[in-house]
C-alpha cells in the first residue's frame, strides 16, 4: 500500500488524506463530503492558489485567462475536457488574471491563455496560446513523463 497523498478540496479546499492507490475510486472531501474529482477544473485564486499548489500532492495544471480574452474563451470548454481525461492524475485549475491580477504579476504572465504545470509547489512547465484538448493532455502528460 502506498503512502497517502494530501489532495486539495475543489470545493472547500480542505485537505484530505488518500491513499495513491484509492485515487480512482472517486474519494469524497472529508469535510464537506463533495467529490474530490468531478472532472472540472478549480476556480483559483490568491486565497486558494498556494493550497492547490504547495501543500497538495498532486501535480496542478492552471489555465491563466481572462473573460475579456477570445483565444481564451475558446479554450476554455477544451481545457474542462482535458480535466476528464488528465484527473485524478493531476488537478486542473483556472485562474482569472483580471479578477486576481497579483497572480498573474506573480507569475510573470505576459500572454493569456498561458498554461502553468506547477510540481511540489514549483513551475515545472510553461506553454501559451489556445490548445484543443487532446493537445493540452498530450502535453501535460509528457511534460510529467506520462505519455498515455
Amino acid at each position: 500500500m502506498s503512502p497517502p497523498l494530501q489532495i486539495a478540496c475543489p470545493q472547500c479546499h480542505a485537505l484530505n488524506r488518500v491513499p495513491g492507490e484509492r485515487l480512482g475510486d472517486a474519494p469524497n472531501c472529508g469535510r464537506c463530503g463533495k467529490a474530490l474529482f468531478a472532472g472540472q477544473p478549480v476556480r483559483l485564486d490568491s486565497g486558494s492558489f498556494d493550497l492547490h499548489a504547495a501543500r497538495s500532492d498532486l501535480p496542478l495544471l492552471v489555465d491563466f485567462w481572462a473573460p475579456w480574452c477570445g483565444p481564451c474563451r475558446v479554450m476554455a470548454p477544451h481545457f474542462e475536457a482535458a480535466a476528464t481525461q488528465l484527473e485524478p492524475a493531476m488537478r486542473l485549475g483556472k485562474i482569472d488574471t483580471q479578477a486576481s491580477p497579483e497572480l498573474g504579476a506573480r507569475f510573470n504572465i505576459r500572454g493569456i491563455p498561458t498554461l502553468v504545470l506547477y510540481e511540489g509547489g514549483r513551475e515545472a512547465a510553461r506553454m501559451s496560446g489556445a490548445m484543443p484538448s487532446a493537445e493540452i493532455v498530450r502535453w501535460a502528460r509528457a511534460q510529467l513523463g506520462r505519455e498515455h
